[in-house]
């Protein structure tokens, strides 16, 4: 991919795919989108002191980066998974700012450089377990309380977004389990309902009117 690297409106990074024309995080705030997103919005919501989380796309890391922030400030235990097919090069995820922006004694750059396929306790509080594949490939017979949907939007890559993968995202879900995402658009939401997810819109981020909390009922 031809990334480069953006200042977004909150002063935390983002990366431009110049192929795409799309960009890793919101341009309105990357930092700030994150924490509405997946913080607030996600991980928040599981009312439990052991938590597995499974990401669909570590991207820039800024995910991970502020779930290990919300595990270790909340004395939570997170077990987490992460999928990406096109890991960042040293060159690029050096240079991004999120340690300015986040307090954790981990910094961006060593979980960038944690192996993949091996689980590694990166404190006594979030453990990680990073795959490098397609998430067409991806199993796993693990079941998780949350997973983060953070691939690219549908009008970029709409593949990402077809019934079998989000009925993956289903099957790897514990019961009540949540899938949170930043997008909310009505072909994937009739998608989610059709597979039995109650979904809820809520409001989004800046510069993003709603987003999507779905809750896997059985």
């Amino acid at each position: 991919m031809d990334r480069e690297i953006i200042t977004t409106k909150d002063g935390s990074h983002s990366l431009f795919v110049k192929s795409m024309g799309e960009t890793f995080h919101s341009k309105h705030g990357a930092v700030q989108e994150s924490v509405h997103v997946y913080i607030k919005n996600g991980i928040n919501l599981i009312k439990k002191d052991t938590i597995n989380v499974l990401e669909f796309g570590f991207g820039t890391g800024l995910n991970t980066l502020l779930t290990l922030q919300f595990a270790t400030e909340n004395n939570k235990k997170v077990y987490y998974e992460t999928i990406e097919a096109y890991p960042l090069f040293e060159k690029e995820y050096s240079l991004l700012n999120y340690d300015d922006f986040i307090n954790s004694s981990v910094s961006l750059k060593e979980l960038h450089e944690i192996p993949n396929g091996t689980l590694t306790k990166v404190n006594a509080n979030f453990s990680i377990l990073k795959h490098h594949t397609k998430i067409e490939a991806f199993t796993t017979e693990n079941r998780f309380d949350i997973i983060y949907f953070d691939v690219f939007g549908y009008d970029y890559q709409s593949e990402l977004w077809s019934v079998e993968i989000l009925q993956k995202a289903y099957d790897f879900l514990n019961p009540n389990g949540i899938f949170v995402t930043y997008a909310c658009k009505g072909i994937v939401n009739r998608r989610l309902k059709a597979m039995g997810f109650e979904v809820h819109k809520t409001q989004g981020p800046p510069g993003k009117r709603e987003m999507v909390v779905a809750v896997k009922k059985l």
